[in-house]
Parts: structure tokens; sequence; C-alpha cells
């Protein structure tokens, strides 16, 4: 076992004048705990600073505050900022290793404070942290089998995102943009084409513990937000009385959140109830439940910049039920299902892909770093 500062150089951020902070691109980034993931910033600075906070394409970031993540910085020029700190490794160390390392080591630590509102890792946790590292020629069959994974797990990723990519631009060609309706188009609001209306959740309080653990499917706002095309896991249940105060809905409902993720929306692939903050639409004839999805898809981001402003933001059932929704000629929206259903399946041999790679990946990582 080594200490960090026997193996590498830790360099924290310069205190920059929050008064010299600029939307401007004409002067240099200023990297903020939250650019450190992503590799670039939004923020830039008009002041004089010192030249030794000058980052280079490839530097080694760790963020200090919130989740404690570890990642490259992807341009040159950027400038350091306080509660970000970068490492730079001495002879011996393969950067790689440290870097897959350290993003084992932060999570321990980020878990050991799982229970502050705002972690703040200090540089005193980081002076006395000791990570195993095995001899040079080691390190770099670790990092070159790690690397690999995670190439794949990014192209997997990549794979999944031009997959949706190819969905939506077959919807425009189809059908045209939806907020122009160039094909003029008959519309509809939702009403009109099929059953619509809102979660049932009548007792008070909403979580009391007797409505809860039961055998019926409870999904919330959480659970189509973070779902694809259709929900296909649940993370909490009803029990008699939680029923009894609510409603099920079938295997093929299309749910519409309208509190937190405003508008956010997934199919049912199993019976089950939802609260007043999810919406229920079953299409008729006219319409279908996938073309209603993707139809969604392009107005998300509008409804959720018009809800008011609030400490969780929600939107109105008359907002939703006035919305003037295109419907195409049923046979088209059932060539577009179709292609759906198509590209689908492709995603899911590529999630399996990932999810296997991801697994491989993790295993590795508690192999080598506990």
């Amino acid at each position: 076992m080594k200490k960090l500062t026997d193996i590498c150089d830790i360099q924290y951020g310069f205190a920059f004048d929050s008064k010299c902070f600029t939307e401007d691109p004409a002067y240099p980034p200023l990297v903020r705990i939250r650019d450190v993931k992503r590799g670039y910033s939004e923020t830039y600075y008009s002041g004089d600073y010192p030249q030794e906070y000058v980052l280079k394409s490839g530097d080694l970031l760790i963020g200090m505050d919130g989740e404690f993540n570890i990642a490259r910085w992807k341009s040159d020029g950027a400038l350091l900022n306080q509660r970000v700190c970068k490492l730079t490794v001495r002879k011996g160390t393969n950067e790689e290793y440290l870097r897959f390392a350290m993003s084992k080591a932060l999570k321990k630590i980020e878990q050991k404070t799982a229970f502050v509102t705002v972690k703040h890792l200090s540089a005193k946790e980081l002076n006395k942290l000791r990570l195993y590292v095995p001899d040079l020629s080691e390190q770099n069959k670790v990092a070159e089998i790690l690397s690999r994974l995670e190439a794949i797990i990014d192209v997997r990723r990549k794979e999944l995102e031009k997959l949706d990519e190819l969905t939506k631009a077959r919807f425009v060609e189809m059908f045209g943009n939806p907020f122009e309706n160039p094909y003029e188009l008959p519309e509809a609001t939702l009403p009109d084409l099929g059953e619509f209306g809102r979660g049932v959740s009548k007792h008070r309080p909403r979580n009391d513990p007797k409505l809860l653990g039961g055998d019926y499917p409870l999904i919330q706002t959480g659970d189509v937000a973070n779902a694809d095309l259709y929900i296909s896991s649940y993370n909490a249940t009803y029990s008699d009385l939680g029923l009894e105060q609510s409603k099920m809905w079938d295997k093929g409902t299309l749910c519409i959140t309208i509190a937190a993720n405003i508008a956010k929306t997934a199919i049912l692939e199993f019976d089950a109830c939802f609260p007043d903050s999810v919406v229920g639409f079953v299409a008729n004839d006219k319409t279908s439940n996938i073309f209603i999805h993707y139809w969604f898809s392009f107005f998300q981001g509008i409804l959720e910049s018009q809800a008011p402003e609030s400490a969780q933001k929600n939107i109105n059932l008359k907002i939703l039920s006035e919305l003037k929704v295109i419907v195409p000629p049923i046979e088209l929206q059932n060539e577009f299902v179709f292609f759906v259903k198509q590209i689908d399946k492709s995603k899911l041999a590529v999630q399996k892909s990932l999810e296997k790679t991801q697994q491989l990946f993790d295993s590795l990582m508690q192999e080598y770093f506990g």
C-alpha cells in the first residue's frame, strides 16, 4: 500500500474571483465541480490568472464536492478552480491505473459520507489516502484490460444513443416536425384519442406505510422517467388498502408524468397502479400509444419550461388535455410502430451486451481494488 502523495502530485484549484465569471466564450473556460465528469465548461473567466492553473487536455481531475468524480479533462486552456484538484503521476505509476484505483477509492469515501446533504472531500483525506500499487508491469496490464472494457461500454452506450436518434429521425421523415406540422396532418387532443386520466391516490399521507408492501405494482414518476420505451420494473408495491384507494391500469397503458420529471412517458409492461402525479393514456383506434410516446419526446422540453417555478415543477391535466397532437393515417402510424419494434430488438441486443460488459468491468474493479 502506498500513500497517494507518494505516487503523484496533487494540485488544488485556485479561488478565482466570481465577479469575473462570464458566459462569453472569448475567455478561457473555468472548471467547476459540475464540469469534471462531462469534461467541458460553459463558465468562462475574464480576469487575470496565474499560469500554473492552466490545464491541458487529458489532465486528471477530481471534483471535491457532491459526487467525488475523477475524469480526464477534454481541452487545452481551461482554468483549475477551487474545490477541483489535478493529479500528476510520478515515475513508476501508470496514470490510467491511478484513475481506476482512485475511482474505486473515491466511491468508498463517498459512501462513508452518504447521509451528509452535501459531501465534501478534504485535502487532508486525499493526503492520507493509501492505495494498492503493484509493480509497473502489473499496473500496465490492469490499466489495459479496464481501459478496453471501458471503451466497449462507451461504444455500446453511443450505439443506443444512435438508435434513439434514428427512431426520432424516422418519425420526422414520416410525419414531419411535429412543431410545424408541414404535412398539414389533422390534429386532436389526447381525450379525443383514447382513455385519458390521472392516477388515483386518495389516501393521505400518500407515503403511509399501510398503503405499501403488497402484491400490486406501484409506478411512480421516477420509474417512468428512468424507463426507455417500456416500464419493465418497479421499486414499490401497494397493499390491499393501497389498491382500494387507487386504480389498476392495464398493461399497455402509456404513463405520462406531470410532476418532477415533467411529460416523461413510457408504456406499462404489466398491470399497475400509479399516483395522481402520473397520467394514464390508452389509445383508441385513431392512434397508437407508441406513436404518442414518440410525439411527446419532441415536446417534453417545452412543457417542462412552461411549468411554473416551484420547489417541484408540475403541470396540470388541463394543459395536457389541450395539447394538439398530429393524427396521421393509422396505417402510417402502424408502419412507424413496426419500425420502432425492429429498432427496439436491436436496442435490446446492444443493452444486453452493455450489461454483460459492465458486469465484467465491475467485477474486475472489485477484484483489483477491493
